[in-house]
């Protein structure tokens, strides 16, 4: 067994670990990790298979984007664990059953796709030699060659969209407690506080209390 062999069945038996965890894990937030693991593993799969560009690919998007926001929302919310275990035996024969349907399917689908068969070679004419051209690269020079229209439009509407939730986002609110920072810059001490000059007051003379004799007469009248 060669080198590549021995990396190829140690990344697919960390996959299916991590798969496998990613299931029975108690922990939502377990759970996110060994889906990060996984990727990570189908990233050196991908890189076997001499396919550079969808590992660079799975490790940034997911790795570095989608799995990460998927863990902080995880961590932020509350989730009650045992309120989703309740329908869990209840659901279960469905879930088996789908389940044991959707491995069989990928089982046929798999056994007769992938066979054993001889890398293809490139018809290249007498003399010729073939340049040494990596997969991202030849991917690279297609899409920016024979796809440049459809990638500008791709290119164009992610811009809208992005121009459009920065619009949604900072729209203003009636109850918004937004601040502007160029006002927070051009304010002044005299701006937030005056001082006014008051006049001298003298205390007051206090009034005598009444006498008790008008007191008991004011009383029987």
């Amino acid at each position: 067994m060669d080198i590549q062999t021995g990396f190829f069945y140690l990344f697919s038996a960390v996959l299916l670990f991590a798969a496998f965890r990613v299931v029975t894990a108690r922990n939502p937030v377990h759970a996110v990790l060994y889906l990060m693991l996984a990727f990570s593993q189908a990233s050196g799969l991908w890189f076997l298979l001499q396919a550079e560009f969808l590992a660079i690919t799975l490790v940034l998007v997911y790795l570095g984007a989608v799995m990460v926001l998927f863990l902080f929302v995880v961590m932020m919310l509350d989730i009650n664990m045992d309120l989703l275990r309740e329908g869990f035996w209840k659901h279960f024969p469905l879930a088996a059953t789908l389940g044991a349907l959707i491995a069989l399917e990928m089982a046929a689908v798999l056994m007769g796709g992938f066979r054993l068969t001889e890398a293809p070679k490139a018809v290249l004419a007498v003399g010729q030699v073939a340049a040494p051209v990596s997969n991202a690269k030849a991917l690279g020079i297609l899409l920016y060659t024979d796809y440049i229209m459809p990638i500008q439009i791709g290119a164009v509407i992610l811009l809208v969209a992005m121009i459009a939730a920065i619009a949604l986002t900072l729209r203003e609110r009636k109850d918004s407690k937004a601040i502007n920072p160029s006002l927070q810059v051009r304010v002044r001490a005299a701006d937030r506080l005056s001082i006014i000059k008051v006049g001298v007051t003298q205390a007051g003379v206090a009034p005598e209390p009444p006498a008790e004799d008008a007191v008991t007469t004011e009383k029987k009248s």
